[in-house]
């Protein structure tokens, strides 16, 4: 087996899993193991989001690891995606070999 076969099926088996780092949350109305992760967007864009603060309105910034067989389709810039009962918009999706990183953001007053 191939080092890409290999890492694919350790996706589900460690990377999205339960007993690691992986928690259920319903993604547009479908249970799926993923890790929504706040600290990194922190870490990636904190210049980019300190210019679209308005006052009164704050940003809610996560990345979603969900695995490509869960979710199917890339999710795309823009697209809506209800994570529990929160609304969010993609701000951007990458395809990191089988797992898709999904940065999102939402609003609240």
């Amino acid at each position: 087996m191939g080092f890409k076969k290999w890492a694919f099926k350790d996706i589900a088996s460690t990377f999205l899993n339960l007993d690691e780092f992986g928690e259920t949350h319903l993604i547009n109305g479908k249970p799926m193991t993923v890790i929504i992760d706040s600290n990194e967007v922190e870490q990636r864009g904190k210049k980019q989001f300190e210019h679209s603060r308005i006052d009164g309105i704050y940003e809610d910034n996560i990345i979603l690891y969900v695995s490509r067989k869960n979710i199917g389709k890339q999710p795309a810039r823009g697209q809506a995606i209800k994570i529990d009962a929160k609304d969010f918009r993609v701000t951007d999706s990458r395809d990191e070999g089988g797992v898709y990183s999904v940065t999102m953001r939402a609003f609240k007053s």
